[in-house]
């Protein structure tokens, strides 16, 4: 997996590509959110668009993000989650869990 951070309108843009698949990448994940955090940015959205695959362990990376930024104060929304992530959230009742978007932009405006 790879991850990109960006900043746009005062919301931080995390680019995941490739395979989501926990372990190593929970932690790289979570690492640029402690960061983030420190750094006083709390409205966070994931963008899986470039996501090709992702396993249990990957949803449970996503919990572990929500639940990071949520406890300090902040928010993790979804964007661009291709079909078969899409029909893992609902198979899994994640849909009612994140708050997901079909555009990025559709994401980051939500945050006003």
């Amino acid at each position: 997996m790879k991850l990109v951070t960006k900043d746009s309108k005062g919301v931080t843009l995390i680019e995941l590509k490739g395979n989501v698949m926990g372990g190593p990448d929970a932690s790289s994940l979570n690492e640029e959110l402690h960061k983030l955090i420190d750094a006083g940015k709390s409205k966070i959205v994931v963008d899986l668009g470039e996501v090709k695959f992702m396993n249990s362990s990957g949803l449970g990376m996503l919990i572990g993000a929500l639940s990071t930024v949520r406890n300090a104060g902040g928010d993790l929304k979804l964007a661009r989650a291709t079909e078969k992530i899409q029909s893992l959230l609902v198979v899994t009742k994640l849909v009612r869990v994140f708050d997901h978007h079909d555009t990025v932009n559709e994401a980051i405006d939500s945050f006003k």
